[in-house]
């Protein structure tokens, strides 16, 4: 199985997760969630591996979540703005064959390297 980040180049920290994952002699399946977005069911996916809950994985700081309103949003609702918004979907997500984590910390990626 190779390793996949969900990356957005623009993110200090997911530059920062993908350096680490190389510096372990990792090279990555690269995928650009703003350009390839994940479907609803594999956020749904990506959220339970990582053993998140899903409000964690929304950026709570992006202009969007307060524009959509999505404080009191339901994990349902949460979900179906992150499939339509992409840009609402925290990162970097890294998975690997031992694990899934959202690297924040950047450091929990070494827990499945």
């Amino acid at each position: 199985m190779p390793v996949r980040i969900f990356h957005n180049p623009k993110c200090s920290t997911s530059r920062k997760t993908l350096e680490l994952l190389r510096e372990n002699g990792i090279e990555p399946e690269i995928v650009q969630y703003l350009k390839t977005p994940p479907s609803r069911a594999e956020l749904v996916t990506l959220i339970a591996d990582a053993g998140i809950d899903v409000r964690t994985a929304v950026r709570k700081r992006e202009a969007l979540y307060a524009e959509l309103n999505l404080a009191e949003a339901s994990d349902e609702q949460l979900l179906d703005a992150m499939a339509q918004y992409p840009i609402l979907i925290e990162r970097p997500f890294v998975v690997t064959e031992r694990g899934t984590r959202l690297a924040r910390p950047m450091d929990s990626v070494r827990e499945i390297l």
